[in-house]
């Protein structure tokens, strides 16, 4: 790897262990009770190296909400021709989800990981951040699904509207991964989330 691609390797490396940083003091303390100064500390940088990556801490959080439906854009794309959409999404969700997250997508989470996540989703303060991230990423994952399918997110239908629908579900799968009692794997509430999308969504017996 050439000097270029070590320094944005690098780079990439600082984003994302701030952004892990602002998510799992956020989650031990709560947002009002995290500064600049905290997460920077907590990544082993200074809060001008924050500021040379995010203008706040909510952009710090919700990077990784936004990195994650960029690696499910970059997946679906590296999934085989010819695989029925729904499986390929499917399985580039999984990929998704398990890239660098703090516990296996197959096991239950730490229940104290997981009622800090709830606090932290629900700040009314992230709620603004959440909506940019997602918007961005329903225009990557359409642009992705528009390549696929051989379909013009500009122009047609179906690319937007799939795009709309997995980022529904995916909200889907982390509150209803949230609340599930007793608890339940994130992997088992996705498949089980996208298996009845791509059954059509039948009404339950």
């Amino acid at each position: 790897m050439d000097a270029q691609g070590l320094r944005e390797r690098k780079k990439h490396e600082t984003r994302i262990a701030l952004s892990w940083a602002a998510i799992r003091l956020t989650v031990e303390r709560g947002f009002d009770n995290v500064r600049i100064e905290d997460i920077a500390a907590e990544a082993g940088v200074s809060t001008r190296t924050f500021s040379n990556y995010f203008g706040s801490k909510g952009e710090a959080i919700v990077a990784r909400h936004h990195d994650r439906a960029r690696a499910i854009a970059a997946a679906l794309r590296e999934r085989p021709d010819g695989e029925p959409i729904w499986e390929a999404i499917t399985q580039a969700a999984l990929d998704g989800f398990a890239l660098g997250e703090p516990a296996p997508t197959g096991q239950p989470a730490d229940q104290s990981w997981v009622e800090g996540l709830r606090l932290m989703i629900a700040e009314p303060a992230l709620q603004g951040e959440f909506q940019k991230a997602g918007a961005a990423a329903e225009a990557e994952f359409a642009a992705a699904v528009g390549e696929r399918t051989g379909t013009d997110p500009a122009r047609d239908v179906y690319p937007r509207l799939v795009a709309g629908v997995v980022g529904a579900a995916l909200n889907v799968v982390t509150q209803q991964w949230l609340i599930a009692e007793p608890p339940q794997s994130l992997e088992g509430v996705l498949r089980d989330v996208f298996d009845r999308l791509s059954a059509g969504l039948p009404e339950p017996r």
